[in-house]
């Protein structure tokens, strides 16, 4: 009996104790779920997510188009020989951006030798990539390397004085070698 008399009262401290500490969780808890929430709602309105594009990707392309067409046409009128000239590029999609990314290549290899002898190797290889991110203050945005210029699909040029060959010739040479496209995505006709 003597034990049992000991034990409650060691029972209640016990039990008060871990009602107190129930008590303070849940009131820290509540307070940074709180705080959470009030932050969470200033980010969305201040800062914009790293990958979100603030552009559309149409008027990016349109954008783009527009310029290329635009330099082209007053660099081929300056050219002997060309009259007046009108240009369509067709670009193939907005600048890209090429993102630094950590790398971990695992190569493993396997000798293997069965029942009857044989003998082979079987090779494995594993690479993992994650794009590495840098943060400013609250701000998280990924390592740009470098941002290529978009790719063109073709163009069209419409020039007078195109129906001469050796005129024809420069303006599809000038093309190429300032977009860097093929000579067949290229299409070079006179104006009337």
């Amino acid at each position: 009996m003597l034990k049992k008399s000991a034990t409650y009262p060691f029972m209640l401290i016990l039990l008060t104790l871990g009602i107190a500490f129930m008590l303070i969780g849940s009131f820290l808890s509540g307070e940074s779920k709180t705080v959470e929430t009030i932050n969470t709602a200033a980010e969305e309105e201040d800062v914009e997510p790293a990958f979100k594009q603030t552009t559309s990707e149409k008027g990016t392309i349109e954008r783009y188009e527009q310029q290329y067409a635009n330099e082209l046409k007053g660099a081929l009128q300056s050219i002997s020989g060309v009259g007046e000239v009108e240009v369509i590029v067709n670009v193939d999609s907005s600048s890209e951006s090429v993102l630094e990314k950590n790398r971990s290549i695992q190569n493993q290899t396997t000798d293997e030798t069965d029942r009857e002898g044989g003998k082979r190797q079987v090779e494995d290889k594993s690479v993992e990539e994650q794009v590495v991110i840098i943060r400013k203050g609250d701000q998280e945005s990924p390592i740009v390397v470098k941002t290529e210029k978009p790719k063109i699909r073709g163009v069209l040029v419409v020039a007078k004085g195109a129906e001469n060959v050796q005129i024809k010739k420069m303006i599809t040479d000038a093309v190429t070698r300032v977009l860097d496209v093929d000579s067949h995505r290229v299409a070079v006709l006179p104006k009337k």
